[in-house]
């Protein structure tokens, strides 16, 4: 079996037009090989450079097929707009070799909580979930995997960058009795991320792999909304348990509820059941209950699939209050925090009943 080493010593006969070679200039980005195929990101400095690398393109392509074992390569050339230079993940660099190791070390299961939309409570229902599942005694680490708009570090209420023994090895943030991991933990504040998907496959592979995450019973992912490049790395590099679709009961949501439904059966990742949030609007003042967003949709849709309807979430005032103060609404008591316990006690429930299933 090729390692990566070789694919590694086989770039440093490959020279630069600047001097060096691409593994001493550090451009090689994501790199991989699963079943004969080389795959790597070659970053340019900028897109003057990157207009000068044709020929060291061909030439790494060239150099790695005639490797014995490499039966294709796939190089695909980056770089950024100087007035629009994407910030740096500054601990550690992009992990290798994710697709051939599809376990994380010592975690048990991944639970991915997707939707096809924002705007539905899928990073509320993360967190609350992640929190819940840690007061029933389960190891539980979360990871906001929405790159473009993470909000894991507000709901948890730490802002500080994670700290590294070695520059290499990143150890996750603690909050609530989890480990947690947002790419707004690592940037600076209010810093918008500019980047392209092989970037954010790299970041992905990054927190993923890079993360001294320790033993976990499970690490529930926060997915970005849609069906983009988040889903595809997670799911076709990574061993997922399982997955939850959130969406709000209204049929404009569902409609996008269905694609990330559509899209986790085409990657293989079995869905485990559906939340709806934001199910019913009870009057914090006389009692009253309203439908804000129809009611049922997401009931319905289960039914139809012939899935678990997980759990129906109201749409409550102390939610929104306790993701601001970054205290999830499951730390303390009351109804809200109660219908969070049960949704973890099912999850825990038929966990340890399927082995290694959630």
């Amino acid at each position: 079996m090729l390692e990566l080493t070789e694919i590694r010593a086989c770039l440093t006969t490959i020279s630069l037009p600047g001097g060096g070679n691409l593994v001493s200039e550090d451009r090689v980005r994501a790199l991989a090989c699963d079943q004969g195929t080389v795959r790597f990101v070659l970053e340019a400095r900028d897109k003057a450079e990157a207009a000068t690398l044709t020929q060291v393109k061909s030439a790494a392509e060239t150099a790695l097929m005639a490797l014995p074992g490499v039966s294709s390569v796939q190089i695909v050339v980056t770089a950024h707009e100087a007035a629009k230079e994407p910030p740096n993940i500054t601990i550690g660099r992009h992990p290798e070799g994710a697709p051939t190791q599809r376990q994380i070390p010592g975690v048990k299961r991944i639970l991915a909580i997707g939707s096809g939309k924002g705007g539905v409570g899928k990073s509320t229902v993360s967190a609350n979930l992640a929190v819940a599942m840690a007061r029933q005694g389960w190891k539980v680490g979360l990871l906001d995997a929405d790159i473009y708009g993470p909000s894991q570090s507000q709901m948890m209420g730490v802002h500080r960058q994670p700290a590294s023994p070695d520059g290499k090895v990143i150890l996750p943030l603690e909050a609530h009795g989890i480990r947690f991991m947002s790419i707004a933990n690592m940037l600076p504040d209010g810093q918008a991320v500019i980047w392209r998907g092989p970037m954010l496959m790299g970041a992905l592979q990054q927190l993923l792999m890079q993360v001294r995450w320790g033993d976990l019973d499970v690490l529930i992912v926060d997915m970005p909304p849609g069906t983009g490049d988040v889903q595809l790395t997670l799911c076709t590099h990574f061993d997922v348990t399982g997955a939850i679709v959130v969406s709000t009961p209204q049929d404009m949501a569902l409609i996008d509820a269905k694609k990330a439904l559509s899209a986790f059966a085409e990657l293989k990742t079995e869905v485990i059941g559906l939340i709806e949030n934001m199910s019913v609007y009870i009057c914090e003042n006389c009692g009253h209950e309203a439908h804000l967003f129809g009611h049922g949709g997401v009931t319905r849709e289960a039914t139809r699939l012939g899935l678990p309807l997980l759990a129906e979430l109201p749409l409550a005032m102390e939610v929104m209050r306790a993701g601001e103060d970054g205290v999830p609404v499951a730390m303390g008591t009351g109804p809200m925090a109660e219908a969070y316990g049960r949704l973890a006690a099912r999850l825990i429930a038929a966990a340890e009943q399927a082995v290694p299933a959630v």
